[in-house]
């Protein structure tokens, strides 16, 4: 039987504002399995990151259960069972790709030897090997967002959280670093949550797609993908693609006139 790792029962969140409450997600049931790679698609403000921040622990349902690693999200947090890839990528520009990836690290305590190898694996993850004392500046934008995963990856959690981390990339950069992160989750057999807008990265790089309502956010289709864990670009032209492709965009059609 599957391990579930994040279980939400009838997650509510509503948040009070100047102008009154606004719903912002009702009624979220999903479990998320070890190993799962789970992509949140849905239109802009359905609640995706709004969902994410309550996973980890950044925000509070006012409503319903939610649960990760056995734990309450805060627990998680302060237990540290997940890492966080945001939109930017967020490297403080006085310090080293080096020293960016181990910041976690050393807020942690780790000792500077472990430090040191947990850097260098995680930048051979990443494919960094070398660019370790460059600056963010003098790297391309996907491979700060690389940089950005390896400092995520760094401590080694069993969960990795991903806001729309390649959002504001080229389609070039966008396609390989998508085969980069599935040949890095097939390596790590992390648990990926993974918000997006696009339907083809969802169905490229998921196991399972939940697709979001307009606000307040509610699932309104999980989509379990049947393609192979190895997945070549071009299967993007595949018949079985195209037929789940559809179906995402059925939901988020059906989402729309609820």
């Amino acid at each position: 039987m599957a391990e579930a790792v994040i279980d939400a029962q009838n997650v509510d969140l509503t948040f009070e504002t100047n102008d009154g409450p606004i719903q912002a997600l009702k009624g979220v049931n999903l479990e998320i399995n070890k190993g799962d790679f789970v992509s949140f698609i849905g239109p802009s403000g359905c609640g995706k990151t709004t969902f994410l921040r309550c996973i980890a622990g950044l925000e509070t349902p006012t409503g319903g259960a939610l649960s990760v690693n056995g734990m309450t999200p805060e627990e998680a947090r302060r237990a540290r069972a997940y890492g966080y890839v945001f939109q930017a990528a967020g490297l403080y520009p006085w310090r080293t790709i080096a020293g960016n990836v181990k910041l976690p690290l050393e807020i942690m305590g780790y000792s500077k030897s472990d430090q040191a190898e947990h850097v260098r694996k995680v930048l051979e993850l990443v494919d960094l090997v070398g660019f370790d004392k460059k600056f963010p500046w003098q790297l391309s934008g996907g491979m700060q967002q690389r940089a950005s995963i390896a400092r995520a990856l760094a401590f080694d959690a069993d969960i990795l959280l991903m806001d729309e981390p390649f959002g504001a990339l080229d389609e070039i950069v966008r396609d390989h670093l998508n085969e980069q992160l599935l040949a890095l989750w097939a390596r790590t057999e992390k648990t990926i949550g993974f918000v997006t807008h696009s339907i083809p990265e969802a169905v490229y790089l998921s196991t399972k797609i939940v697709v979001m309502s307009p606000r307040p956010g509610r699932i309104t289709d999980v989509i379990e993908n049947p393609l192979p864990k190895e997945r070549p670009l071009d299967i993007r032209d595949s018949k079985e693609f195209i037929e789940i492709a559809h179906r995402v965009r059925e939901g988020l059609r059906a989402g729309h006139e609820q």
